[in-house]
């Protein structure tokens, strides 16, 4: 069974860096792809980073680079989403995600093709 812990979430202020992390289980570490997503109250759910093992290739989506930085820890399972410079319009709620099989390049960005979710966490920047 697929599993995804994400932790991490909490109140900071604008400009102030945050760190998530997403514990995973339940699935071939050689063949999958997994991501950080976010989703902002009545909007729709947003690419923020993620990895394939097509190519090991971290992608971003536009309003995040440069900011967030997707990392990786294989002994421990687990994928960090470092946040530097965090803004009011990054509050959200962030969730991890993985497909059990590979997806080419970029499309790892697109949440339509994730298969498993984690349980999300909240982030709350105060200007």
């Amino acid at each position: 069974e697929v599993q995804l812990q994400a932790s991490g979430g909490g109140l900071v202020q604008a400009g102030e860096s945050l760190t998530l992390s997403c514990k995973a289980s339940g699935f071939d570490f050689d063949n999958y792809a997994i991501g950080w997503f976010r989703q902002i109250p009545g909007k729709e759910r947003e690419g923020v980073a993620c990895t394939t093992t097509v190519n090991g290739n971290t992608y971003y989506g536009d309003s995040f680079k440069g900011r967030f930085t997707m990392s990786s820890d294989g002994a421990k399972n687990t994928v960090y989403l470092q946040m530097n410079s965090l803004k009011p319009e990054d509050t959200a709620v962030y969730y991890c995600a993985v497909r059990t099989n590979r997806l080419p390049g970029s499309t790892c960005l697109n949440s339509i093709y994730y298969h498993h979710w984690g349980q999300g966490t909240l982030v709350t920047v105060s200007s």
